[in-house]
């Protein structure tokens, strides 16, 4: 089949990378610290000049806006009584990783040698941190496990809230340990979390890496250009079409394209450009170029349930930013010391404990925050002086898939996240609501709560509970696993990330990832990132 008929490039690069996000910032930044590389970036979303992105609370306004985010949805969930579950993803440049909630989390070390055991060789604990290291500017400082000098600020909240204190402290106090850094040696125990922020203001990969160095000549940024399908030669990508100020055009990559449009947008490409379960292409009308039956596969994400608390003590966001003067002070804090509030993320707190005393590393995260919602950021937060936590599985076993809508891949595609589909996400679900209900009624936490709204006393029992998950529960916003990187037949992507049978492509995102991190993907998306762009000049070198 001649899939370059009709095709005329216009423009010609060593390498096309398709998608601005968390790691194609990454990747174009480190491929193009070789001057003799010319590289174009493409990224369908605009630029992150709208101050919101970059006030690190600032996130809850930019989330609802459609001109920056993909507004995807799940297919009604089977085990959530048929709910969609939203999915934002952020459509502009930095991806996601300008829209998250900045709390910064590599995940359990043991999470990286489970890759290496799901068949990601070279992708063990000991092989990634020193991109970890590499790709940070840990404000604390430098140890065997953390690093300073990378793109990525990485610091302490500087003034917690009375919630996040007492969780901690209320913690403790039911012989949870203290851990001064999750990114260190273990997850276990409870603390504050750190964020990437410098100075009171987000630090995306965007703002770290990108910018500081698109002068670069053999850089050339494209924003508002959307990667439509990879051209192919045979069995070779050799090029992008994209649509670019509502027009067609065709770029070429002389060495590779690099997919990094993360989880959802990265296994669309490849599906609407041929790539995937033939079955399932030919269903689409979709011509094949390589059957790949685990495209869009292996789909994992973090489930959350939340308990909602009313509360007399002042000082929560829902009554802040309802006050003008206390508006005003919150503002003044941050304009003057960069802290309070609007420096604060999605949460201050977290916990990691295990389900079981059996379990080898923790399989629960608990999440404090000074706020309250119902978890539709559209419905903002509550009226009443409230705060919040949250748990989830860090592991779930319930596994998904994405599949195109149309044949071009153009409309938002079906995803099947399949919550809460196996037995074992259920057990510890449960595990974790009763360690919520020790900390509920544990001091100090305990004296904060006037009321607890959510759950209301109505849920009382284990089928009580579940039927709550089935109707309120939402999502972390951690997709990954799509292109899953591994060595068996139905791995789409090798552990050096070139797509399986295919020559001339790669996925660099959150989508090759074996297993989901225990906590949050962004760390482990920058890292893959940072080893990925080695790999690619070591090749390159051969």
């Amino acid at each position: 089949m001649d899939m370059t008929k009709g095709v005329v490039f216009e423009e010609e690069y060593d390498v096309v990378v398709a998608g601005a996000g968390s790691a194609g910032c990454v990747v174009a930044t480190r491929l193009t610290e070789d001057p003799s590389i010319s590289l174009c970036l493409l990224e369908a979303g605009g630029r992150d000049r709208n101050p919101w992105f970059h006030i690190p609370l600032g996130f809850g306004k930019i989330v609802p806006q459609a001109r920056y985010n993909w507004g995807y949805a799940t297919e009604p969930e089977p085990s959530l009584n048929g709910r969609s579950v939203v999915w934002p993803r952020g459509k502009v440049l930095g991806g996601s990783g300008s829209i998250n909630g900045l709390v910064f989390l590599r995940g359990a070390p043991s999470d990286f040698d489970e890759w290496e055991r799901l068949g990601a060789e070279g992708w063990s604990y000991k092989d990634v941190l020193p991109y970890f290291k590499k790709s940070e500017h840990n404000e604390p400082g430098a140890d065997q496990w953390r690093g300073q000098g990378g793109p990525m600020h990485i610091s302490n909240i500087r003034n917690p809230s009375t919630p996040a204190r007492a969780f901690v402290e209320t913690a403790t106090r039911l012989q949870i340990p203290k851990n001064e850094d999750f990114n260190g040696e273990k997850i276990d125990g409870v603390g504050l979390v750190q964020l990437n922020v410098r100075k009171g203001r987000r630090v995306s990969t965007a703002v770290g890496y990108l910018k500081p160095n698109l002068n670069r000549r053999n850089l050339t940024l494209k924003t508002n250009t959307q990667a439509l399908r990879i051209i192919f030669e045979g069995k070779r990508a050799i090029g992008v079409e994209i649509e670019e100020k509502g027009k067609k055009r065709y770029i070429r990559a002389r060495r590779e394209v690099i997919l990094s449009g993360g989880s959802i947008n990265s296994p669309v490409l490849l599906l609407a450009s041929g790539v995937g379960p033939a079955d399932e292409l030919k269903t689409m009308s979709v011509d094949v170029v390589h059957d790949l039956p685990g495209v869009g596969k292996n789909l994992q994400d973090h489930l959350l349930i939340r308990m909602v608390f009313k509360t007399r003590i002042p000082g929560t966001l829902n009554e802040v930013s309802r006050n003008p003067i206390q508006s005003a002070k919150m503002a003044m804090e941050y304009a003057l010391k960069q802290s309070g509030q609007l420096a604060v993320g999605a949460t201050e707190a977290t916990m990691f404990v295990k389900s079981r005393p059996s379990e080898p590393v923790p399989d629960l995260q608990f999440q404090c925050a000074n706020f309250s919602t119902e978890g539709a950021f559209k419905a903002g937060l509550h009226k009443f002086p409230g705060f919040m936590f949250n748990f989830c599985v860090c592991r779930p076993h319930s596994r998904g898939e994405i599949k195109l809508r149309d044949q071009e891949g153009r409309f938002p595609p079906r995803i099947y996240a399949n919550y809460m589909t196996h037995d074992e996400d259920w057990r510890m679900m449960l595990a974790g609501w009763r360690i919520a209900k020790q900390i509920v009624e544990t001091e100090p936490f305990k004296s904060l709560i006037e009321e607890q709204y959510l759950p209301g006393p109505e849920v009382a029992t284990d089928d009580d509970f579940k039927e709550y998950i089935r109707n309120n529960a939402s999502t972390v916003y951690h997709p990954s696993g799509t292109c899953r990187m591994g060595v068996d037949e139905k791995a789409v992507t090798t552990p050096d990330l070139k797509v399986r049978g295919i020559e001339g492509l790669r996925v660099v995102d959150a989508s090759v990832m074996p297993m989901v991190p225990s906590s949050n993907i962004h760390p482990a998306t920058i890292m893959i990132a940072e080893k990925a762009a080695d790999l690619i000049k070591q090749d390159w070198k051969r």
